[in-house]
């Protein structure tokens, strides 16, 4: 494999392992610190392709401005989504979650079938990250997937510094540790665990929104990236930020250097470097140490 191949193809790992955290991160807040099994949560981040695609006549380019709203109305949406729904399922056991859960699957996707239809739909990027920095005589690699892997490192910095370094963040890691003893300090825990779901939310949306240019938006996106998603959780953590972080590089890794240089067999590739790490650390890379 010649030099800037690889360089590309390493590029491309980082990419996609940090568009997987952004979703991963938001599934390991809800499901290891709520303790809720939330298999919606890939819809999420079909939520965000579609809005992208929605609000791109809206914004008549500005991508930041179009970026920002649909994280608004993720939050809002969140905000509702906990309140009307999950609010109910923190008592109750794993099997009524998911039950509940996967009902919500088959009600996003029908709405997404009736609004958006079942086609294909592009997202067309902005004329400032259209352009392709040159690697090598022949090869370029596309500016936007540079600023689709600053944007999410940006976001990464920033969930870090208010999970470990905020009076928010703070509450919610006691919150996570023991809600009963958190209510009793006067904290409304209610109202974190919504704040706490609305942001995962807003993550997952997100991802969507900087995936939908190069992915495209169609239906059933949301299914492929929850089971991958998953596996990341599982292999950072129950409940570790930073252990999803190394788990969706690692991942993503694995997966695009796979797919180069085993085609045949790459799909098992993601899989089989789960069964190693829980082999290995059956808790994980970290415990929930955020």
């Amino acid at each position: 494999m010649e030099f800037f191949t690889f360089l590309v193809q390493c590029l491309n790992a980082v990419q996609y392992g940090l568009l997987l955290f952004l979703v991963a991160s938001g599934l390991t807040l809800i499901f290891g610190i709520m303790g809720v099994i939330n298999l919606a949560h890939g819809s999420f981040y079909m939520l965000g392709a579609y809005m992208a695609y929605a609000l791109a006549p809206l914004f008549g380019g500005q991508f930041l401005l179009q970026m920002a709203a649909g994280v608004a109305l993720s939050v809002v949406f969140g905000f509702v989504l906990e309140w009307v729904f999950f609010s109910y399922l923190y008592q109750r056991d794993h099997l009524q979650q998911v039950l509940m859960t996967y009902s919500l699957i088959l009600v996003f996707e029908e709405l997404r079938s009736l609004l958006a239809g079942n086609d294909v739909h592009g997202v067309k990027l902005p004329e400032w990250l259209s352009g392709a920095i040159p690697l090598g005589d022949l090869m370029k690699y596309p500016v936007y997937n540079l600023f689709a892997s600053a944007t999410c490192i940006v976001v990464a910095i920033g969930l870090y510094y208010v999970v470990n370094r905020t009076r928010l963040g703070m509450m919610i890691r006691a919150g996570a540790s023991n809600r009963d003893m958190v209510r009793g300090l006067g904290i409304n825990i209610r109202l974190l665990y919504r704040i706490v779901f609305a942001a995962g939310v807003a993550l997952a949306a997100l991802a969507g929104m900087i995936a939908a240019p190069v992915t495209s938006v169609y239906p059933g996106m949301g299914g492929q990236i929850l089971i991958i998603c998953f596996v990341v959780v599982v292999i950072g953590g129950i409940g570790s930020i930073s252990g999803a972080l190394i788990a969706a590089l690692l991942v993503g890794f694995v997966d695009t250097f796979g797919k180069v240089l085993f085609a045949q067999y790459s799909g098992l590739s993601v899989y089989l470097l789960m069964a190693v790490i829980l082999i290995w650390r059956p808790q994980g890379l970290k415990s929930k140490g955020y």
